[in-house]
């Protein structure tokens, strides 16, 4: 995962209809690439991977490989 300073202000951000609380991750594609950030600094860094490395996250996310992190 690669850190970036800032957002770019042309990313379409997602964040999950679930987040209420506003301390969400928000996320977008960027070309190959699937950018991070943290939707309560919006224009602040960001974070990348891969579109294969983003569907590998989801895929052990709806397996519950990360259930015990929280």
């Amino acid at each position: 995962m690669t850190r970036h300073p800032s957002a770019s202000g042309d990313l379409n951000w997602h964040v999950s209809s679930t987040c209420d609380s506003g301390a969400c991750v928000m996320v977008a594609r960027h070309g190959d690439m699937v950018m991070l950030g943290d939707s309560k600094q919006p224009d602040g860094p960001v974070y990348s991977c891969t579109v294969a490395e983003w569907k590998e996250f989801l895929a052990g996310a709806k397996l519950g490989d990360f259930d015990d992190v929280t």
